[in-house]
């Protein structure tokens, strides 16, 4: 397009001026005519309506962490879980940190943090409150950096009496005199006694009794390697005596200088979105670092996965859920399935049926657990899902329902290899989960091969994809700036505006009640394409205005009923009722990594009234399980209303 004679001139003096001077001044101001027409192009009316915009945001240094975490709270607020950040000095001095920040007036809260909650999971109760369970016990030593010989102990307990907890520090003793400390509280439960009959008259009753046993790791008390010890052998516990000494001992398979792998923790807590603290509910029953907390349709939440107090995948047999209503876990070893840690699960629409996506976060073997395919709670079956290209690229991929969930079809994005791989996908494929036998179907191609990509659901049922890197971690600067939107009914993209800031790993989006998207968080390994100066953790916050919010008035929702239960006909006020073109639910995001399966968009039945709208919920709890929910009235040219939180019991 031509320019303007007036724009032309002011272009052309300039130039002018700067050849005077020299040739050496000419590419700054290059440069900076070039970034003048970009910042013009891209705030223009026209830009925006088709695209969309980013926006930065800094918050103030005191106020900033580095956020792991990111969920949407039913307050509006932004709850940042930082826990010690990803960073070992603040891990060793104790310093973890969770911010509250209010998207609207900008206000921030720091909350007081119990533990590291670092790399934990989460998901969302039917009484509003964030479940986060999980974190860092213990932060990584690679082979050079181990100075204490360590390793597992199973303490044993022979009284079936009683059983006791040993606080983190008791000290074991070898038979070569070397000394051993745990690195955590362990409680170790009684022994079982069963008493079988006598066979014959005359006969003793038989009485068997199993040693109650639990797991902690431990460190030699003092450097070197003279504390390896390669066989099994049994140590004492130091300050036992009488009965306590015979009862109870440790056993170890061995005790070695080799890499020590992070460690999970066990604790885990509700998140009161009303009070902004947490309050702590019972332990799980095993520790875990980068688990996956799925919940399901009666409000109850599954937990897999994540690694356990020694470094090791937690074993499928530990498998466990989550009560709601008594605040308890329970192990559920007959829902034996092994995952690698982080797996991306979703609630299908039928109860008790779990889909496995192939998307993980990591860690475990290349060749255990990771085929996409059903889960039947029920019996325990598993349905592998074929099709899927690129099989073994899913690792740090992305996942999310493509659409409202009714269509029961969900989008699987980019990935990398197993580990440090320099192989990433930029493939998308489809699942149709409500066919008679799903399988994967080629979806469109990222413009660039990526790993850790954003996916959030929007209320005009596309799906937003965004940022991460082309490469591990943004080595080389290969942080992709640039997003997309996805269209389910044409299973097609279209441009979306480039976002400012890169984004890789530890890096979240979650969709606002006023139809934004917030962008958080990135950790690269470096910071130079050259990757020869340590990466800093990214605390700007970004967000992104869908095109949809440039496109005219939005509708309003006013007054109606906060609480709907599945089924539920309820009547809500809203501006140009013969405008509305769709409403949607959409329960709201609790995302880290590559995950972010809470996420759910649901189509809500509804016919216009002299006022308002008349919605009629679906019925199945599969679909909507309890907890929180945005609703939106979308208008019939594809603007979103600001959500109304609602509460589905």
């Amino acid at each position: 397009m031509l320019m303007p004679r007036w724009f032309r001139r002011k272009i052309v003096l300039p130039v002018v001026a700067a050849a005077v001077m020299g040739a050496a001044n000419i590419p700054p101001l290059y440069n900076g005519t070039v970034d003048w027409l970009h910042d013009r192009k891209i705030n223009s009316a026209e830009y925006k309506a088709a695209n969309g915009f980013w926006q930065i945001v800094e918050l103030p240094k005191g106020q900033r962490v580095n956020a792991i975490h990111a969920a949407l709270l039913p307050s509006g607020r932004i709850l940042l879980i930082a826990g010690s950040g990803n960073d070992r000095e603040q891990f060793n001095a104790g310093t973890f940190k969770t911010l509250v920040f209010d998207p609207v007036s900008g206000h921030t809260t720091l909350v007081p943090t119990p533990t590291d909650l670092f790399c934990a999971g989460h998901a969302y109760l039917p009484d509003g409150k964030l479940l986060v369970a999980g974190g860092t016990l213990r932060y990584e030593l690679l082979e050079k950096e181990v100075k204490k010989a360590g390793g597992t102990m199973t303490f044993k307990n022979e009284s079936p009496e009683a059983g006791r907890t040993f606080p983190k520090g008791t000290i074991l003793d070898g038979v070569d005199g070397h000394k051993y400390v745990t690195d955590d509280d362990v409680t170790v439960p009684p022994a079982t006694k069963v008493v079988y009959p006598p066979h014959h008259q005359g006969e003793e009753p038989k009485v068997v009794i199993t040693a109650g046993q639990a797991q902690v790791w431990v460190d030699a008390a003092a450097d070197g390697a003279a504390y390896v010890v390669d066989h099994n052998a049994q140590y004492e516990i130091e300050g036992l005596t009488g009965v306590d000494h015979h009862n109870y001992y440790a056993l170890a398979d061995k005790i070695t200088m080799d890499k020590q792998d992070y460690q999970g923790r066990k604790e885990a807590y509700e998140f009161n979105p009303m009070t902004e603290q947490y309050e702590r509910v019972q332990d799980m029953h095993e520790k875990r670092w980068y688990p996956t907390l799925t919940g399901l349709s009666d409000g109850s939440v599954l937990a897999v996965s994540g690694l356990d107090g020694s470094g090791q995948v937690v074993d499928g047999t530990k498998n466990e859920i989550y009560d709601p209503k008594t605040k308890t876990w329970t192990v559920r070893d007959d829902l034996n399935r092994y995952f690698p840690t982080y797996p991306a699960l979703f609630q299908t629409a039928k109860d008790n049926i779990l889909f496995f996506s192939g998307s993980n976060a990591g860690y475990g073997p290349a060749d255990k657990g990771r085929d996409p395919g059903l889960w039947d709670l029920t019996d325990n079956n598993f349905t592998p899902v074929p099709g899927l290209r690129e099989p073994d690229l899913m690792e740090t991929s992305g996942s999310a329902w493509a659409g409202p969930v009714q269509n029961q079809t969900v989008m699987v994005v980019g990935g990398g290899g197993v580990g440090e791989s320099d192989r990433t996908s930029s493939r998308i494929d489809i699942v149709k989960l409500g066919e008679a036998k799903p399988h994967f179907e080629p979806g469109p191609t990222l413009p660039k091969p990526t790993r850790y990509p954003l996916l959030v659901n929007l209320p005009d049922d596309t799906v937003l994809i965004s940022n991460g890197s082309s490469d591990y971690r943004g080595k080389s600067g290969s942080d992709n700036h640039t997003a997309r939107i996805y269209h389910p009914d044409t299973n097609t993209l279209t441009y979306a505006a480039d976002p400012n800031v890169g984004r890789n790993y530890h890096s979240a989006g979650v969709l606002l009640p006023d139809g934004r998207v917030l962008t958080v968080g990135s950790d690269p390994l470096f910071r130079d394409k050259k990757n020869t100066i340590a990466g800093t953790f990214e605390q700007r916050i970004e967000i992104y205005s869908p095109a949809y919010l440039f496109r005219g008035s939005r509708p309003a929702i006013g007054d109606g009923p906060a609480a709907l239960t599945p089924g539920q006909q309820a009547t809500y006020i809203t501006s140009n009722p013969d405008d509305v073109g769709s409403v949607r639910l959409i329960r709201p995001s609790a995302a880290t990594h590559m995950l972010n399966t809470e996420q759910r968009s649901l189509i809500v039945d509804f016919k216009p009234t002299m006022n308002g709208v008349q919605l009629t919920l679906p019925a199945s709890p599969a679909l909507m399980p309890p907890g929180p929910y945005m609703l939106f009235v979308v208008s019939k040219t594809g603007v979103p209303s600001e959500a109304k939180w609602v509460s589905i019991s």
